[in-house]
Protein backbone atom coordinates (compact mmCIF):
# COMPACT_ATOMS: atom_id res chain seq x y z
CA UNK A 1 0.00 0.00 0.00
CA UNK A 2 1.83 3.52 -0.95
CA UNK A 3 1.71 6.31 1.18
CA UNK A 4 -1.21 8.03 0.01
CA UNK A 5 -3.93 4.50 0.07
CA UNK A 6 -2.80 4.36 4.52
CA UNK A 7 -3.09 8.23 4.89
CA UNK A 8 -6.64 7.79 3.32
CA UNK A 9 -7.36 4.81 5.58
CA UNK A 10 -6.55 6.41 8.32
CA UNK A 11 -8.37 9.88 7.65
CA UNK A 12 -11.56 7.63 6.98
CA UNK A 13 -10.81 5.48 10.32
CA UNK A 14 -10.36 8.80 11.83
CA UNK A 15 -14.02 10.30 10.03
CA UNK A 16 -15.54 6.59 11.22
CA UNK A 17 -14.50 7.45 14.69
CA UNK A 18 -15.60 10.86 15.01
CA UNK A 19 -19.06 9.86 13.88
CA UNK A 20 -19.43 6.80 16.34
CA UNK A 21 -18.35 9.69 19.36
CA UNK A 22 -20.85 12.04 18.05
CA UNK A 23 -23.75 9.77 17.57
CA UNK A 24 -23.11 8.23 21.23
CA UNK A 25 -22.73 11.86 22.37
CA UNK A 26 -26.38 13.16 20.97
CA UNK A 27 -28.14 12.05 24.39
CA UNK A 28 -24.89 14.21 26.27
CA UNK A 29 -25.95 17.21 24.39
CA UNK A 30 -29.74 16.72 24.30
CA UNK A 31 -28.77 16.58 28.15
CA UNK A 32 -27.25 19.71 28.45
CA UNK A 33 -29.89 21.52 26.09
CA UNK A 34 -31.14 24.55 28.55
CA UNK A 35 -34.83 26.37 28.72
CA UNK A 36 -34.31 30.47 28.05
CA UNK A 37 -34.87 31.05 31.29
CA UNK A 38 -31.86 28.74 32.62
CA UNK A 39 -29.84 30.52 29.87
CA UNK A 40 -31.06 33.81 30.55
CA UNK A 41 -29.91 33.39 34.46
CA UNK A 42 -26.16 31.68 33.81
CA UNK A 43 -25.73 34.22 31.22
CA UNK A 44 -26.30 37.10 34.17
CA UNK A 45 -24.57 35.14 36.66
CA UNK A 46 -21.08 34.75 33.89
CA UNK A 47 -21.60 39.17 33.55
CA UNK A 48 -21.54 39.37 36.76
CA UNK A 49 -18.33 37.00 37.68
CA UNK A 50 -16.71 38.74 34.70
CA UNK A 51 -17.32 42.12 36.09
CA UNK A 52 -15.96 40.95 39.22
CA UNK A 53 -12.76 39.50 37.59
CA UNK A 54 -11.82 41.71 35.28
CA UNK A 55 -10.80 45.54 36.12
CA UNK A 56 -12.78 47.21 33.67
CA UNK A 57 -14.56 44.38 31.94
CA UNK A 58 -18.14 45.70 32.75
CA UNK A 59 -17.44 48.96 31.37
CA UNK A 60 -15.79 47.60 28.03
CA UNK A 61 -18.80 44.88 27.44
CA UNK A 62 -21.24 47.67 27.97
CA UNK A 63 -19.52 49.59 25.11
CA UNK A 64 -19.81 46.32 22.33
CA UNK A 65 -22.82 46.51 20.02
CA UNK A 66 -24.14 43.01 20.78
CA UNK A 67 -22.31 40.50 23.60
CA UNK A 68 -22.45 36.73 23.23
CA UNK A 69 -22.15 34.45 26.42
CA UNK A 70 -22.00 31.08 26.58
CA UNK A 71 -21.76 30.73 30.96
CA UNK A 72 -20.80 26.70 30.46
CA UNK A 73 -19.12 25.44 27.32
CA UNK A 74 -18.35 21.47 28.38
CA UNK A 75 -14.96 19.88 26.56
CA UNK A 76 -13.49 16.59 26.95
CA UNK A 77 -11.72 14.00 25.03
CA UNK A 78 -9.83 11.29 24.45
CA UNK A 79 -7.94 11.68 21.15
CA UNK A 80 -10.71 12.99 19.68
CA UNK A 81 -12.03 15.61 21.94
CA UNK A 82 -15.46 18.34 21.57
CA UNK A 83 -17.22 21.11 22.79
CA UNK A 84 -20.65 21.69 23.74
CA UNK A 85 -22.10 25.30 25.18
CA UNK A 86 -25.61 27.34 25.13
CA UNK A 87 -25.74 31.39 25.30
CA UNK A 88 -27.48 34.29 24.16
CA UNK A 89 -26.58 36.88 22.40
CA UNK A 90 -27.47 40.33 24.35
CA UNK A 91 -27.99 43.79 23.02
CA UNK A 92 -28.33 46.93 25.52
CA UNK A 93 -28.29 44.29 28.04
CA UNK A 94 -31.74 42.32 26.69
CA UNK A 95 -31.35 38.77 25.49
CA UNK A 96 -32.36 39.25 21.41
CA UNK A 97 -31.27 35.34 20.62
CA UNK A 98 -29.89 32.04 21.84
CA UNK A 99 -27.05 30.24 20.24
CA UNK A 100 -24.97 27.16 20.90
CA UNK A 101 -21.57 26.42 20.07
CA UNK A 102 -19.65 23.22 18.96
CA UNK A 103 -16.38 21.98 17.56
CA UNK A 104 -14.40 18.81 17.28
CA UNK A 105 -10.61 18.52 17.73
CA UNK A 106 -8.23 16.37 17.29
CA UNK A 107 -4.75 15.30 19.03
CA UNK A 108 -3.21 14.62 22.34
CA UNK A 109 -6.01 15.23 24.43
CA UNK A 110 -7.78 13.55 27.32
CA UNK A 111 -9.99 15.00 30.27
CA UNK A 112 -12.76 17.32 30.47
CA UNK A 113 -13.47 21.33 31.11
CA UNK A 114 -16.19 23.83 31.92
CA UNK A 115 -15.50 27.28 30.84
CA UNK A 116 -17.24 29.97 30.07
CA UNK A 117 -17.23 32.29 26.59
CA UNK A 118 -18.02 36.00 25.92
CA UNK A 119 -17.94 37.21 22.65
CA UNK A 120 -17.76 40.49 22.48
CA UNK A 121 -19.16 42.70 18.95
CA UNK A 122 -17.39 45.47 19.03
CA UNK A 123 -18.37 47.12 15.71
CA UNK A 124 -22.05 47.15 14.26
CA UNK A 125 -21.15 45.50 10.82
CA UNK A 126 -19.53 42.35 12.78
CA UNK A 127 -22.65 42.31 14.88
CA UNK A 128 -25.14 42.43 11.81
CA UNK A 129 -23.02 39.86 9.51
CA UNK A 130 -23.13 37.10 12.35
CA UNK A 131 -26.41 37.80 12.62
CA UNK A 132 -27.68 37.33 9.34
CA UNK A 133 -25.52 33.94 9.39
CA UNK A 134 -27.23 30.81 9.10
CA UNK A 135 -24.16 29.19 10.83
CA UNK A 136 -20.78 31.21 11.93
CA UNK A 137 -17.32 29.90 12.42
CA UNK A 138 -14.34 31.55 13.91
CA UNK A 139 -11.81 31.70 11.35
CA UNK A 140 -13.94 31.63 8.30
CA UNK A 141 -16.65 33.90 8.98
CA UNK A 142 -15.03 36.07 10.81
CA UNK A 143 -11.36 36.83 12.98
CA UNK A 144 -11.83 37.35 16.60
CA UNK A 145 -9.18 38.25 18.66
CA UNK A 146 -8.78 36.47 22.22
CA UNK A 147 -8.15 38.93 24.36
CA UNK A 148 -5.50 38.20 27.16
CA UNK A 149 -5.69 40.75 30.27
CA UNK A 150 -2.62 40.84 32.28
CA UNK A 151 -2.67 41.61 35.70
CA UNK A 152 -2.80 44.84 37.44
CA UNK A 153 -4.39 46.15 33.78
CA UNK A 154 -7.04 47.75 33.60
CA UNK A 155 -9.70 46.04 30.56
CA UNK A 156 -10.39 49.51 29.71
CA UNK A 157 -7.03 51.19 29.39
CA UNK A 158 -6.50 48.66 26.63
CA UNK A 159 -6.33 50.07 23.11
CA UNK A 160 -8.53 47.54 21.83
CA UNK A 161 -9.33 47.99 17.37
CA UNK A 162 -10.87 44.12 16.70
CA UNK A 163 -14.29 43.99 15.62
CA UNK A 164 -14.69 40.75 17.77
CA UNK A 165 -12.88 40.23 20.49
CA UNK A 166 -13.82 37.22 22.62
CA UNK A 167 -12.51 36.13 26.05
CA UNK A 168 -12.61 32.78 28.05
CA UNK A 169 -13.06 32.26 31.78
CA UNK A 170 -11.95 28.76 33.41
CA UNK A 171 -12.61 27.61 36.93
CA UNK A 172 -9.64 29.55 37.84
CA UNK A 173 -10.15 32.69 35.83
CA UNK A 174 -9.31 33.87 32.25
CA UNK A 175 -7.85 31.58 30.30
CA UNK A 176 -5.31 31.69 27.58
CA UNK A 177 -4.25 28.31 26.47
CA UNK A 178 -7.38 27.79 24.54
CA UNK A 179 -7.76 27.80 20.49
CA UNK A 180 -11.49 28.94 19.02
CA UNK A 181 -10.32 28.75 15.44
CA UNK A 182 -13.45 25.94 14.19
CA UNK A 183 -15.48 26.97 16.74
CA UNK A 184 -19.25 27.02 15.21
CA UNK A 185 -21.88 28.43 16.47
CA UNK A 186 -25.74 28.36 15.33
CA UNK A 187 -28.82 30.19 16.18
CA UNK A 188 -31.29 28.26 18.27
CA UNK A 189 -34.62 27.76 18.36
CA UNK A 190 -35.58 28.30 22.23
CA UNK A 191 -38.95 30.20 23.46
CA UNK A 192 -39.37 32.11 27.16
CA UNK A 193 -40.65 29.82 29.78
Amino acid sequence: MNKQGSFANIRNSAAAFLLICCITLMPFGQALAATAKEIDTGVEVALERFAKEVSGGKEFLDSAKGVLVFPDVYKGGLGVGGQYGEGALLMGGKTMDYYNTVSASFGFQAGGQVYTLIFAFMQQEALDKFRQSKGWEVGVDASVALIKVGAGKPLNTMNIKDPIVAFVLGQKGLMFDLSLQGTKITKLDKTKK
